[in-house]
């Protein structure tokens, strides 16, 4: 006769045996739609490039993946396609960055009113929404405003922080504050060619150059929305290529990390 488990051993087994809850679950979503930049690689073939969670030049996102990583992301993938109620049903963060305009792309997809509402639905049920902007002359803003501004928030149609080249790294300087909201770590960034943003309750300042907002938090419903008039966290200035006294590094790691706290646990 088989000798019965300890009680114990019963209630391990028990909680492993239990499934993941849905909440639980931390999933990264990277627009690869509206931002849908192509090049060639080395075989002449055409690939999609530019602010893409596996390039590890200087183009890509493969820094603030790893900061995603670290701060518990438990999937970290791209969307190519438009976003939808189901795509978006099973993610809890999703990362919108410099839209196309028709110098990037021959084809740009903008963002239409049934994406607004797709996003804006999203968002009041729960989800977190980063959204990563550019300066005028490099980011599609007119549709991008129409998502933006559904949260109180419009990116300006401006240029800021011009840097000229590398010996003019402070003209892109920002000190963070003690109390920043977000930037807990970092004490000093450098975002340059930047749009600064204009903003509407329910947005508030997050970061502010004097009277220019800079980065904008925002709710609606149970979600949470923060924009940045740059998509500054690439691996071109998270890479050790800035002068030390710079720390967009840990601001990678720092935005990855709020932007994971946010996520509320919500149904599926």
């Amino acid at each position: 006769m088989c000798k019965p488990y300890p009680y114990f051993l019963i209630i391990i087994l028990a909680i492993i045996a239990l499934p993941v809850k849905a909440q639980q679950r931390k999933q990264v979503l990277l627009d690869s739609y509206f931002n849908d930049e192509h090049m060639k690689d080395a075989a002449g073939q055409m690939i999609s490039y530019h602010y893409k969670w596996n390039e590890t030049d200087n183009n890509g996102f493969s820094i603030f993946k790893a900061a995603f990583k670290t701060a518990g992301a438990t999937g970290i993938i791209e969307l190519h396609g438009p976003p939808d109620p189901d795509v978006l049903g099973s993610a809890d963060v999703y990362i919108i960055v410099d839209p196309d305009t028709k110098k990037e792309s021959p084809n740009p997809k903008y963002i239409e009113p049934d994406n607004v509402k797709v996003i804006t639905d999203w968002v009041r049920k729960g989800g977190v929404l980063l959204l990563m902007a550019n300066d005028s002359a490099n980011v599609e803003l007119k549709h991008f405003n129409t998502l933006a501004e559904k949260f109180g928030i419009h990116f300006n149609d401006d240029l800021r922080n011009h840097v000229k080249d590398d010996q003019h790294f402070e003209d892109g300087a920002f000190t963070i504050d003690s109390y920043n909201p977000v930037l807990i770590t970092a004490k000093k960034i450098f975002m340059k060619d930047i749009c600064s943003l204009t903003i509407t309750p329910p947005a508030t300042p997050a970061l502010q150059d004097g009277e220019a907002v800079i980065i904008a938090i925002s709710h609606l419903g149970r979600g949470t929305v923060i924009a940045v008039g740059d998509p500054w966290l690439y691996n071109e200035y998270t890479n050790g290529r800035l002068p030390k006294s710079f720390e967009n590094d840990k601001a990678a790691n720092d935005l990855a990390l709020w932007l994971i706290q946010q996520i509320p646990e919500k149904h599926r």
